[in-house]
């Protein structure tokens, strides 16, 4: 049998009602996802990459001898809550990132001295652009980091360096330290639930390294945060 034109018409044009609800259904879940009051967790991973600025080790040293800090790693994640359709607060989280020290100026060449595991604990405020219901959404950050060093490790080439010996070994302490961060960061909402969050935070920190030796060395590390990750919503 043959299926009138008209027929197939009058059964889309009775149908379209049910599509339209359907739509906006969605259109709404969207918007109250995005909206004020949702939470939002994300999982990902994050990549630090101190900038380093060394001060000289304090006397008895050889002339400029400083160090760098290795970028580092680590399996990352947060919560995100929207006070408002644009206002949230954003707690990430993350393992601690392992940082490998190494040798800078007159000590260049000598590469890694030490080792040391970071944790920074940070408090974001984020205005996002573009309506609730928009599926890209930038936005700016700013807050404070606490950054928490720990596990320090030195290795012969520090004890060498520091007039140490085997049975003397040198020891290391970074001082963990506030620092002021900012962000910038965008969303992208596959759907109501699933989200895909890019962001990169600059921290403004600075410490100082203290030797079982007495000498001490300052730090700037204003390091720079990169971090990638997948969010769903509740």
């Amino acid at each position: 049998m043959t299926t009138h034109p008209a027929s197939n018409f009058a059964s889309a044009l009775a149908s379209m009602p049910r599509l339209l609800l359907l739509a906006g259904l969605a259109l709404a879940g969207t918007a109250q996802a995005q909206s004020a009051g949702s939470l939002t967790l994300r999982a990902g991973a994050t990549q630090i990459r101190p900038q380093v600025d060394s001060g000289d080790l304090s006397a008895p040293s050889l002339p400029s001898t400083q160090v760098d800090v290795r970028s580092a790693t680590s399996l990352s994640g947060g919560i995100t809550y929207a006070v408002t359709d644009q206002l949230s607060l954003d707690l990430p989280v993350a393992l601690p990132f392992k940082h490998d020290i190494v040798g800078a100026g007159a000590i260049a060449g000598v590469g890694k001295i030490g080792e040391v595991k970071a944790l920074p604990i940070t408090l974001l405020a984020q205005w996002r652009f573009f309506d609730a219901q928009s599926a890209l959404r930038p936005y700016l950050g700013a807050g404070l980091t606490y950054a928490k060093f720990f596990k320090e490790r030195g290795n012969a080439t520090l004890t060498a360096i520091t007039g140490g010996s085997p049975s003397t070994p040198t020891t290391l302490k970074v001082d963990s330290r506030f620092g002021a961060s900012f962000q910038l960061g965008a969303g992208y909402a596959f759907d109501s639930r699933w989200s895909l969050d890019a962001h990169v935070v600059k921290t403004l920190l600075k410490t100082t390294t203290q030797l079982s030796t007495g000498q001490s060395i300052d730090l700037k590390l204003d390091p720079l945060s990169l971090g990638l990750g997948v969010g769903y919503r509740f």
